[in-house]
């Protein structure tokens, strides 16, 4: 999967934080017009919406003579991608899994524990991808690494 550069980040962000409530998609115009901080110009938010449909990021319909465009993919799924991707980086994957393992909160754990039984019991199943209300749980994480608690030490507590 391919990284995002800071504008099409930042196009990207627009799309998963508007069109989730707007099944139809957005326009360059209201893309830009979201971006207004920025101080773009049309047609560069129209080229970084071409690029991002030729990458596969965006989807677009044409609606009379504009285009609507709307995320291919959910935002957790595009990071879930770029984690297996940097699995693949090369090194021992099993390693960089426990590393990560041994890196996040508590609360993070708790999620990865409830989602891996999730998966268990589904592949056996006896139980739907969401009966545990995970999907609640994972909602419920900090947005940002801002957020969460200082880290030093946690390691040892697991």
């Amino acid at each position: 999967m391919t990284r995002l550069g800071d504008l099409e980040r930042a196009v990207m962000d627009v799309l998963w934080d508007t069109v989730p409530a707007r099944s139809d998609g957005v326009t360059v115009r209201e893309v830009a017009d979201a971006l207004a901080g920025r101080e773009l110009a049309y047609t560069t938010v129209m080229t970084v919406l071409d690029r991002l449909a030729g990458k596969g990021m965006v989807q677009r319909e044409r609606e009379g003579r504009a285009w609507r465009y709307r995320a291919a993919a959910s935002r957790e799924a595009h990071i879930a991608q770029l984690m297996l991707d940097a699995l693949d980086l090369g090194g021992s994957r099993d390693a960089a899994l426990v590393r990560f393992a041994r890196s996040v909160t508590g609360t993070e754990a708790d999620v990865l524990r409830a989602a891996l039984a999730a998966e268990a019991t589904t592949t056996s199943g006896t139980k739907g991808p969401d009966s545990d209300g995970l999907t609640g749980r994972i909602e419920a994480l900090p947005a940002d690494r801002a957020a969460r608690p200082d880290r030093a030490g946690e390691g040892a507590e697991r």
